[in-house]
């Protein structure tokens, strides 16, 4: 069992009291995320729709097992299994929580799958059933708990609530064979700025991580770098790794105008991603001809920062 399921439920635990949602928590980084909620005194709707890899329904149903242990541990857990790519979904996800414990006041969204092409082979179908579940999965949960919270505070309630976000590496860089995947995780990065910036007067924080772990998703991908725990026994690519960031932005500590961030996580790395910034810059004051332009463009690029690597690129 894990570290995360190992430790008991604290009263006084970062998150005691909060009610939280976590989307794909039947396994990998949404278990672990779920797990350490718990640990943390977190009451934990533990979302799940018990797909295979590729999205297609699975024969189990491990919210369930989530929840089980959640609860052998001590602590409060309800499952649900309802497709969070549905409007008819996503809301019951909060309904859940509201039914159950009263209140929502964190979601987690992480649930996702792998179709991989390269972009010549990628069919629509793929694209599309990616697209899906990691971009609209993200915003209609997003919606629907957005809407409760702002009715909370419009009711002159109180609100302390937070988002996070599931990005991914591809997202911030591309990923070769995944142009799917690069573009639904790029597309929550814009979905979570614009996301913090409206709900911020409604008490609301809104942040994305970057995970790198070793999942169902990632294990193939990256197969070189998944090795077993280095000397010393800790285990760069546990998921387990990513959940305590999550915790704490989750939790009411997480203050002080936290939101509109993105994180890279790995191992015992935390990173701040500063994203699009303005670099070198020319201003000719009227309309460039095509070769003033592109010569430009050269003198512009030889000053500018060179782009990280695409993932995968020789």
């Amino acid at each position: 069992m894990t570290q995360a399921a190992d430790a008991k439920p604290v009263g006084g635990g970062l998150c005691a009291g909060r009610v939280v949602a976590v989307t794909g928590a039947g396994r990998g980084l949404g278990r672990a995320h779920a797990l350490a909620y718990a640990a943390e005194g977190a009451k934990v709707v533990v979302n799940d729709l018990g797909v295979g890899l590729d999205g297609t329904p699975a024969p189990d149903s491990p919210a369930a097992q989530v929840v089980a242990e959640i609860r052998a541990s001590g602590g409060e857990a309800v499952a649900h299994g309802a497709d969070i790519a549905t409007s008819e979904g996503a809301a019951s996800l909060v309904a859940a929580a509201v039914d159950t414990y009263g209140r929502l006041d964190t979601l987690v969204n992480n649930a996702g799958f792998l179709r991989d092409r390269m972009l010549v082979n990628l069919d629509e179908d793929d694209w599309d059933a990616v697209m899906r579940v990691h971009l609209k999965g993200h915003f209609l949960p997003l919606k629907h708990a957005a809407a409760y919270w702002r009715a909370q505070a419009k009711a002159g309630r109180t609100v302390t609530a937070r988002v996070i976000n599931t990005s991914s590496g591809a997202g911030l860089l591309g990923s070769v064979g995944q142009g799917n995947y690069s573009a639904a995780k790029a597309g929550i990065l814009g979905l979570t700025l614009v996301a913090a910036a409206e709900m911020g007067r409604y008490g609301v924080q809104v942040n994305a991580i970057a995970p790198a772990a070793r999942t169902r998703m990632t294990e193939a991908t990256f197969a070189d770098t998944m090795a077993a725990p280095r000397s010393g026994g800790f285990d760069a690519m546990a998921p387990e790794n990513v959940s305590p960031l999550v915790v704490w932005l989750g939790s009411g500590a997480a203050s002080d105008g936290v939101s509109g961030r993105v994180f890279e996580v790995e191992g015992g790395r935390i990173t701040v991603m500063e994203g699009w910034r303005p670099g070198p810059t020319a201003d000719k004051a009227e309309r460039w001809t095509p070769s003033g332009a592109g010569e430009t463009a050269r003198e512009l690029l030889a000053r500018a920062a060179a782009p990280g690597g695409v993932y995968g690129a020789s």
